[in-house]
């Protein structure tokens, strides 16, 4: 599992742009996914050979530049809980601050590796003026200019050098792993506890470190999977509750952990923007999807018109993704808890799918021909062969066209749409890749 680096300090230091600058090379290498501009704030970097995720957690606070101070230390603290590492950021312009002051005394408070960073020292002199940080009792500064990248490869090295190194969980290849996110007080302990119940000698538990996702071996019932649990779930966390910041944190260890992710949504509330960010950082990750609306029973009207009301209204937040399960459950009646489980597995299988070449082509190629993609300058592109790419992690086909160049998003998500329409691949993202044949 990747390391989580937080990047912490006050407003308008030059989060976003550092954020941008570690992850924004990566992010133009891996994909042109729709939807990844949207999550500013939640991104990877791979330097060197290693890979981890970084957090900019200014970009979880509304109205940054006008921000309170105790919410800058809640920010903080979320970040140390849960990081594995901090880059704490301060600007050589302004000089020292009292709120400077502040962060740093939280952050010399905890074990993790701190590493200071001096943003906007743009020339020697600034260079010079970053000496008044070591008042900060963090060590050495690291001077970098984020906005033009000056520095930033030193601190790269320096980052890599002081990420904990992760022990690898003994766990078993080839058996699922779910993932239960949600935003805070949706259910997910109940439903775990209801998943496992009292007989906890059927589980066993893996011991990572206590930051890390515990994986809780489920084999009752016909059924073998780990439940990726995060640890506070486990145990009590000193930040409040209700910090929106707080639960995505906590998401994006489980998400990238997991194979399959069961996103719960509050049916007494709907479906709301930090559903959303989860959900995004699930469809960012890969991760198949089943979306469970929990507190079922405290709903009055349960018909089947207010049933297909609820499923469009989730559907439409999500598009264009919109090919996942619902299921309509109650972790304290524990209604349709073994459904949940069974679509689970379900989807997961889906992942696995195999299309046979032969049959890909007989169905998708007579489609092609009658809805061709548009032409672009008075060019017309042919796309005459396809084929699902073998051993990959989720099921990705490759179209081969005379000028790939020109074949845009929607007409790849309309090749996307009628791959799902003839072949069963429910909750499961699916990578469509235009080629030069």
């Amino acid at each position: 599992m990747a390391n989580l680096v937080a990047i912490v300090g006050r407003p308008n230091v030059g989060k976003s742009t550092l954020f941008n600058r570690l992850t924004g090379s990566r992010r133009a290498i891996v994909s042109e996914e729709a939807g990844t501009t949207r999550d500013r704030q939640y991104g990877k970097c791979e330097w060197c050979g290693n890979e981890f995720s970084v957090v900019d957690t200014g970009g979880w606070v509304v109205n940054s530049d006008d921000i309170f101070e105790e919410e800058i230390r809640k920010q903080v603290m979320v970040a140390t809980e849960e990081a594995d590492l901090v880059l704490f950021l301060v600007d050589v312009t302004t000089g020292l601050t009292d709120l400077d002051s502040d962060v740093a005394t939280i952050l010399r408070r905890t074990k993790l590796p701190v590493i200071l960073v001096v943003n906007k020292a743009d020339n020697n002199k600034q260079i010079y003026d970053s000496y008044e940080f070591y008042k900060l009792g963090l060590g050495d500064p690291v001077c970098i200019s984020s906005a033009t990248g000056s520095g930033t490869g030193d601190l790269l090295d320096i980052v890599v050098e002081k990420l904990p190194q992760k022990q690898e969980e003994q766990v078993e290849e080839g058996i699922p792993r779910f993932a239960v996110v949600g935003r805070p007080n949706v259910g997910k302990s109940s439903i775990i506890n209801a998943f496992i119940g009292e007989d906890r000698n059927i589980v066993t538990e893996i011991a990572g470190t206590t930051r890390d996702s515990i994986y809780t071996r489920y084999d009752k019932f016909g059924f073998d999977f780990y439940l990726v649990d995060t640890a506070g779930i486990r145990r009590k966390n000193r930040v409040s509750e209700n910090l929106e910041f707080y639960s995505v944190m906590r998401s994006i260890r489980a998400i990238e952990s997991s194979d399959v992710c069961i996103l719960m949504i509050d049916a007494t509330r709907g479906i709301e923007a930090q559903d959303m960010n989860i959900f995004q950082l699930i469809q960012k990750n890969n991760k198949s999807l089943v979306v469970v609306v929990n507190k079922w029973d405290l709903v009055e009207n349960k018909d089947q018109v207010v049933i297909k009301t609820f499923e469009n209204a989730i559907r439409e937040r999500m598009a264009p993704f919109t090919d996942f399960p619902i299921i309509f459950a109650s972790a304290l009646t524990k209604q349709r808890i073994f459904k949940v489980l069974e679509i689970a597995k379900q989807v997961y299988l889906n992942r696995t799918a195999r299309v046979g070449t032969t049959k890909l082509n007989e169905v998708m190629l007579p489609l092609i021909e009658a809805y061709p993609p548009p032409s672009v300058k008075g060019k017309y592109i042919k796309i005459k062969y396809c084929a699902q790419l073998p051993d990959t992690k989720i099921p990705s086909f490759v179209f081969y066209a005379n000028l790939p160049q020109y074949v845009k998003e929607p007409y790849k998500r309309f090749l996307e749409n009628k791959i799902r329409e003839n072949w069963t691949m429910t909750g499961c993202p699916i990578n469509v890749f235009i080629r030069q044949k």
